[in-house]
């Protein structure tokens, strides 16, 4: 049996950014993560350790968050390998991480960067 689970709009504070004042101050973020993963029986049973924890999932993510990277896409690429090296039950999965209010000269709600694996 298959599975997606979802954790949607994590919010952390977190250093990344290729200016050196993002790297001290931080930045809002925001993050969704999809992960498709074979539970076998897991609902049947009612049994979690046959199914992904989803809060050792947002504790991973969270420690990668707090790691400083110049750039969203190494962050969400650190995010991806890890989950699956720690739930090998995930077959697929696609992570959004957005960066809140980005220091652009203009107005901009956030940008954004998805990978899939």
């Amino acid at each position: 049996m298959r599975a997606t689970i979802q954790l949607e709009n994590m919010e952390f504070r977190a250093p990344h950014g290729c200016y050196d004042l993002e790297k001290v101050v931080g930045n809002r973020y925001e993050v969704t993560l999809t992960m498709d993963a074979e539970i076998g029986s897991a609902a049947e049973q009612d049994d979690l350790l046959k199914s992904v924890n989803y809060l050792s999932v947002y504790e991973q993510v969270a420690e990668e968050m707090q790691k400083p990277s110049d750039i969203l896409e190494n962050v969400a690429w650190r995010i991806l390998e890890r989950i699956h090296r720690a739930f090998p039950q995930i077959v697929t999965s696609t992570i959004k991480v957005s960066k809140l209010a980005p220091p652009l000269s203009g107005k901009v709600e956030k940008v954004s960067v998805i990978l899939s694996k």
